[in-house]
């Protein structure tokens, strides 16, 4: 059956409508040369907003977890090759069945690399506040620049050797089936497979 000429009308002319009505609110999608003015900024300016940090080549969380004493990716090379770290270790506890004494030890350790960690940042903290100030009062020196950056070196160093000292140190008292139920838990490839732990964990 057709419709009368004037209902067919109507219907034409709201559908008009509705489509006008879609177009208005729909957001054109952005023209190619936004779209490469957009990424030739984010190119040439990957450190725009860095200027108003308090230290400019410290994040604030990065200063955060400085004074907290927390790992900071310092202890990758241990982390990602089969030697658990205190923190996370503890946070697992119940997951790795971990004995009273397993538990006590690493509680310990974690204090203490804590402890180091925290006194260790706040020196690295204060000798990048003081490079940064010498830069921004335009009072650096060469000398002193030398001192700083080879002070801020051997602080550097320290701190990562304490992180990693602890990962050693806990996987000593983890076994075998420990570090691979640890390693699976992370979500690290081989996992709870046939991989190499550090020597010696068999025999616990």
């Amino acid at each position: 059956m057709s419709l009368p000429a004037t209902s067919l009308a109507l219907v034409v002319i709201v559908a008009g409508l509705v489509a006008g009505a879609c177009n208005a609110n729909s957001t054109p999608p952005p023209t190619p040369t936004a779209t490469a003015a957009a990424t030739a900024a984010a190119n040439t300016q990957p450190y725009a907003g860095w200027e108003t940090r308090p230290i400019a080549a410290l994040a604030p969380e990065q200063v955060d977890d400085l004074l907290a004493g927390r790992g900071a990716g310092f202890a990758l090379a241990a982390e990602l090759n089969h030697y658990p770290g205190p923190t996370h270790v503890l946070e697992l506890a119940g997951e790795l069945a971990l004995s009273g004494e397993q538990e006590r030890a690493i509680r310990e350790n974690f204090t203490a690399m804590q402890r180091e960690a925290q006194t260790l940042g706040q020196e690295l903290v204060d000798l990048e506040a003081e490079l940064d100030d010498g830069f921004r009062t335009n009072a650096i020196t060469a000398s002193r620049l030398t001192e700083l950056t080879a002070a801020i070196a051997e602080v550097e160093g320290r701190l990562r050797n304490a992180h990693l000292a602890a990962h050693i140190e806990v996987t000593a008292t983890l076994t075998a089936e420990q570090v691979r139920r640890y390693d699976a838990l992370r979500g690290y490839a081989g996992g709870e497979s046939e991989h190499d732990v550090p020597a010696g964990h068999d025999s616990h």
